[in-house]
């Protein structure tokens, strides 16, 4: 499990430890054996965080929002996953759809509920899971996607470019988008 964005918020860590034992649970019951599991890799929640809001701290958006998001990736499916810090049950929500601003895109999330869990909402990034070789494939396919998601966006509403990682500037790989002024 990784988490960014409050790593020390115990709320935050507690969920995302049992999201993860929830669908480490689904995959060894329910979907045990099913033809479309991608046997090389494991359930593991990746870089769950609070959900900021408008700049604010992360303490004020945990209070105020109380949502974490990040990507879970299971043998089956990869999602960005939303999820209440305090157990909401809300099962009338499920299978309905909702568009959700996520850093500088848009997208459509459907509710779910599993009784061991409480109530979330999910958007499939990836399904079925075959075109990852391994775990460390997976994982670094959805650290990518909530990098490029968690970039900053500028007045414009063009999302701003990070700046480059030392080995890159080094090696003279600069970002290629523009930087913020």
């Amino acid at each position: 499990m990784t988490l960014t964005h409050g790593a020390g918020h115990a709320e935050l860590t507690l969920r995302t430890r049992a999201l993860e034992a929830l669908f480490d649970g689904i995959a060894h019951s329910r979907m045990a054996g099913l033809p479309f599991m991608n046997t090389a890799l494991r359930v593991e929640a990746v870089d769950f965080g609070l959900e900021p809001l408008g700049g604010r701290s992360e303490v004020q958006a945990a209070s105020e929002s109380g949502n974490a998001a990040g990507v879970l990736v299971t043998p089956w499916f990869m999602n960005l996953v939303r999820f209440p810090l305090v157990r909401r049950d809300m099962p009338a929500r499920v299978g309905t759809s909702r568009v959700r601003q996520v850093g500088h895109e848009q997208f459509t999330f459907t509710g779910a509920h599993e009784d061991g869990f409480g109530s979330f909402e999910a958007c499939s990034m990836f399904s079925p899971m075959f075109e990852f070789g391994t775990q460390a494939d997976a994982i670094a396919t959805a650290s990518a996607l909530l990098a490029q998601l968690r970039r900053p966006v500028i007045a414009s509403g063009e999302p701003v470019a990070a700046a480059p990682a030392r080995r890159s500037f080094l090696l003279g790989r600069g970002a290629t988008q523009r930087q913020a002024p």
